[in-house]
């Protein structure tokens, strides 16, 4: 056995030489080189995270194992993925079962699991470090390869569902010094148009959250119109209030439908966020130290599209460290949705990671609704840790750009 620690740069190299699709039997290829791992796979996260589909690496000459599709809720790998911690069990045959959370930027995307004869501190170290890198490789191969995102749907994928995933951002999850950001998007039987959106800017996170009229592949379409909008003026410089107009033009002069919008602009050095909602559900606040959930009562504009004189406010909230920001579209209240107590289960989530008060909220939703959503049901949480010190970080997140915004309503600070 070889203990010598991971090459990291040889390892990349060995994955970039290989095809895209052979991250997993790169890591395997070097795990069983320098610690005589017997099995190795990675298995998959799928769209909704009630599934595991197990992506298994041959021994050197052998086959690959059949697909296995493993139930997520109650299992070890829930466990692994939640407490994004090692699991370390005898493998009922003498050797070591080792689980290791694969996951990038608080992204999970799924675990490795190998199995060998001996394991040390050092050893399991190592295993650790080689899931992170599996990470890295898997975000930068998926976009050469249909294998994982084919490995990410365990049920049949409408035509309407496929469009409205691929508006979504690649990664539920991001964690950076200043915030913690995960959503989550439960589909209705007839896909309902919901959206949420974010990216982030060396001074500035933006976010959004839409619903578009409709469904099926009528709301998909719509939906794609307004997302596309809202990336299109955000990558050209604009703020929440440019955005909010190009979108309503865009819907003016291609679509004769509605949809609402929430769009949030955070300066990373301050945690003044500009928003402008269009027709969108109230966002809820938890504040640090608060015995009760809030509603941020925003102005409310007319929702993008409307054929009528419309103008939009572009508002402000200060975030302040310790806050849970919640964006919620109205499938998270309406119908059989409205049964569920989202203030309470929020304060109640509160000490989780924003990935799993999503999942909670998500669930609650789906089980009031008895699995069948008349409405997409989407929600996004914002937890704000506030501005980290440039010695809490290896480089700082400065202003470098700031544009002079045009003339526009403003409201109060909150």
């Amino acid at each position: 056995m070889d203990g010598r620690d991971l090459e990291l740069g040889e390892l990349l190299a060995a994955a970039e030489s290989a095809p895209p699709g052979e991250s997993v039997g790169v890591i395997a290829h070097d795990l069983r080189k320098r610690f005589g791992a017997e099995r190795v796979s990675f298995l998959f996260v799928d769209l909704l995270g009630q599934r595991l589909l197990r992506l298994s690496s041959p021994a050197e000459g052998g086959s690959a194992d059949a697909e296995e599709c493993i139930d997520l809720q109650g299992s070890v790998y829930d466990t692994v993925l939640r407490s994004q911690r090692q699991h370390v069990a005898q493998d009922g045959q003498g050797g070591r079962r080792v689980i290791s959370p694969v996951t990038n930027r608080g992204d999970c995307i799924g675990v490795l699991e190998v199995t060998l004869q001996y394991a040390n501190d050092i050893v399991l170290g190592q295993i650790s470090d080689a899931a992170h890198a599996l990470a890295y490789i898997i975000v930068t191969d998926r976009r050469f390869t249909d294998l994982y995102h084919a490995g990410r749907r365990t049920t049949p994928t409408s035509l309407a569902a496929e469009i409205q995933h691929q508006l979504l951002p690649s990664a539920s999850c991001c964690e950076a010094p200043q915030f913690t950001l995960a959503a989550g998007l439960v589909p209705a039987d007839d896909i309902g148009g919901d959206t949420y959106d974010y990216t982030l800017d060396r001074d500035t996170l933006h976010l959004s959250i839409t619903d578009a009229m409709g469904h099926d592949t009528e709301s998909a379409l719509l939906a794609t119109l307004v997302t596309s909008a809202l990336r299109g003026a955000r990558r050209t410089g604009c703020d929440a209030l440019r955005q909010a107009q190009r979108a309503h033009e865009a819907l003016l002069t291609h679509s004769r439908a509605l949809a609402t919008g929430q769009l949030l602009c955070v300066r990373l050095e301050t945690g003044t966020c500009e928003l402008v909602n269009a027709g969108h559900p109230w966002p809820l606040r938890l504040r640090e130290g608060a015995a009760e959930v809030e509603e941020v009562e925003l102005a409310v504009d007319l929702p993008f599209g409307v054929t009528a004189p419309t103008s939009y406010q572009l508002q402000e909230l200060q975030l302040r460290p310790g806050d849970r920001l919640v964006l919620l579209t109205d499938g998270m209240q309406d119908r059989g949705a409205a049964g569920v107590d989202l203030a309470s289960l929020i304060r109640d989530t509160r000490a989780s990671h924003p990935r799993e008060a999503v999942r909670h909220l998500t669930t609650a939703v789906l089980d009031a609704c008895r699995g069948n959503l008349k409405d997409d049901a989407t929600v996004l949480i914002l937890d704000w840790h506030g501005t980290a010190s440039p010695g809490d970080r290896e480089f700082v997140l400065s202003p470098t750009h700031r544009r002079t915004a045009p003339a526009r309503t403003r409201r109060s600070e909150r």
